[in-house]
Formats: structure tokens, sequence, C-alpha cells
């Protein structure tokens, strides 16, 4: 199907052009021979050409079913199978059916099975293969739950809303942003369209420790409430700052500071990734309770078991320690 050129280890296929040729000269019976001199290809390229891609029930040569074969041939012959070696597979599988994401799972199995590796790109090979799919479709264990995939990137728009004391985010230490220092949080309401219920979520940028409150409904009363109920128990020098977006729930957030002596800060309008712990909180939470679920429905044991499954997650940005290890740590240091 192919020809060597100038002796050297290189090969042009042959194209649809070039497919038409052949099968009008052979339909007039002319030989190997002169098919390929015809057409500037080697006799035996012709031969293995007819041999490979002629209709396997009829034994004619069509053009155009020949380049379709050719061309899925082609786009199988550079794949292989993912995940062979059985104990990956199996602990691959059981990991995604615990909500953890490939890249995770590919960090943590060199800890639990060492001289075993993959690639957190391999498992996305495996879980998009389409025969694996026919098999079992593990999509649905990841975060997005796409069917296909697709670029990260979203975009969210707020309300205008009038805050008072409102600091913006630029004027917040550049030191936060390091995340060196545990006691900085960020805030945000996770709403649903099934019910007027919400869930408050805050998250510690260190160690990203998630807490998890429900809220009868979205409001600023309400959601200030649920943050310092949750951070009031914390250690004083483990909240120092929250961030948060320009949305309305967060109108009382001078009523929170007053309680935990804390500082806000707010992100710019439309710039919501930069309360990006959050945001990726928000995401994992979403795995759980996907965006048509009713919050109303929800007990406050369910939610607390989600947030202790987050917590207890290793994370590879804390070097696949959990987030509740890292922040029990800067609690135990500071005794």
């Amino acid at each position: 199907m192919c020809m060597k050129v100038n002796n050297k280890n290189k090969y042009n296929q042959l194209t649809s052009e070039e497919r038409d040729k052949i099968a009008i000269l052979r339909a007039e019976g002319k030989s190997l021979t002169l098919i390929a001199n015809m057409i500037g290809r080697n006799k035996s390229t012709i031969s293995r050409e007819l041999r490979r891609n002629r209709t396997p029930v009829y034994d004619v040569y069509l053009s155009h079913k020949a380049h379709e074969r050719a061309i899925t041939r082609k786009q199988s012959a550079g794949k292989r199978l993912r995940l062979k070696n059985n104990i990956i597979r199996k602990y691959v599988t059981s990991k995604l059916e615990m909500k953890w994401s490939p890249e995770l799972i590919a960090g943590t199995l060199p800890l639990d099975h060492p001289r075993l590796f993959i690639s957190h790109e391999a498992i996305y090979q495996y879980i998009y293969d389409k025969q694996i799919r026919k098999q079992r479709d593990l999509t649905n264990h990841l975060v997005r739950n796409h069917k296909k995939r697709f670029a990260k990137g979203h975009s969210r728009k707020h309300r205008k809303s009038h805050i008072p004391y409102r600091i913006p985010i630029n004027e917040r230490p550049k030191y936060i942003e390091k995340r060196t220092q545990p006691s900085h949080w960020e805030a945000d309401c996770m709403v649903s369209r099934q019910s007027k219920s919400a869930i408050a979520v805050m998250v510690e940028r260190k160690s990203r420790i998630i807490y998890l409150e429900k809220l009868l409904r979205k409001t600023s009363h309400l959601f200030s409430q649920a943050i310092s109920s949750r951070l009031i128990d914390s250690p004083k020098h483990l909240r120092r700052t929250i961030t948060y977006d320009s949305g309305s729930e967060n109108v009382d957030h001078y009523k929170t500071n007053k309680q935990l002596e804390t500082k806000s800060y707010f992100c710019n309008p439309y710039h919501s990734w930069e309360k990006g712990s959050v945001e990726n909180s928000i995401g994992l939470v979403r795995r759980f309770l996907p965006k048509k679920t009713d919050f109303a429905k929800l007990s406050s044991q369910e939610i607390a078991c989600i947030e202790y499954h987050l917590n207890t997650r290793p994370r590879k940005c804390l070097n696949y320690k959990t987030p509740l290890e890292v922040f029990n740590s800067c609690v135990a240091l500071a005794r």
C-alpha cells in the first residue's frame, strides 16, 4: 500500500485519487506491472493494496471502500491496549468508583503498589476507549461526566451587588497567594435549580480542608451565620482572612468579620477564578451532588459524609496527603 522512496525509511501512503486509478485500471484488466508503471508505484504496493483492501464478500476492489479500510487500519495501528496490567486496571477502576480523579489515581498508585506506574493521560484514554465503553462506561465517575473530552474552562457571571466595606483582592497581601501560611479561607454558595436551599462551601487555602453547611435559603444572613458557626471552632490563628466573590449572599461579610475577627477580600467582577480553591472544591462536591440535585432533600448526615470523604481524600497538591492531615498538623504546630 506504500512505496519506499530514495532508499530511505520513508513511505508515502496511497491517496484517494491513486486508488481511483487503480480501481479503473484493474477493471479494464490491466496487469499489476502496468498499473504500477502508470501511477508511478511499485508493483508490490499495488499487489498489497488489492489484497488488503478489496471487498471481502464479492472479492472486488472498490476505491472508496478501500480508502476507508486503509484509514481505519492506520488509525488503529498506533493504538495499544491501555491498562493491560490486571493489578493496575483493578486499582484504577476501584478508585474511579470512589470518585477519585485520574491524576490522583496516577499519583497514589506507586505509593500503594511500588514499581507500578501509570500516567493520568493513559487512564483518560482507557476511560474513553470505544471498546472499553462498550463493556463499561466509566465516564460516569469523572468530575464533569462528559461523554466526550472537552477543553477546560468555563465562565460564570454574577449580578452586581452593593457590598459594604468591600476590599478588592488586589489589596490582599501577596504572601497569601503562596499558600505558605494557614488561616486564609475562600467561601462561596453552591446552588441548585431544583430548590431554594443552598450549600455554603468554605475552603482553607493551604490545607484545602473543606467545610459544608446546608442553608435553607441563599440569603446573606444565613450564609454569614453558616461561616461563623463553622469557623468559630477553629483556633484563632487559623482564621485570618476570607475571600469572596461579589454575590449578594456576601453582603453581611462584615458581620462574619466581627464575630471571627477576620478580614474580607473580594474578587474582581467576573473573576471567580481568583478564588480558585473554593471553585475547584465545588466541582468536587458536584460529583456527589449534580446540578439537578434537590438540596432540600439532603440531610445533615449526608452532607457531613461528603465533607468527610473529600477531607480524607489524598491530593496531589499536598504531596498525596489528605486535607485533614495537613490541617491537623497546622493545629498541632501552634499548640
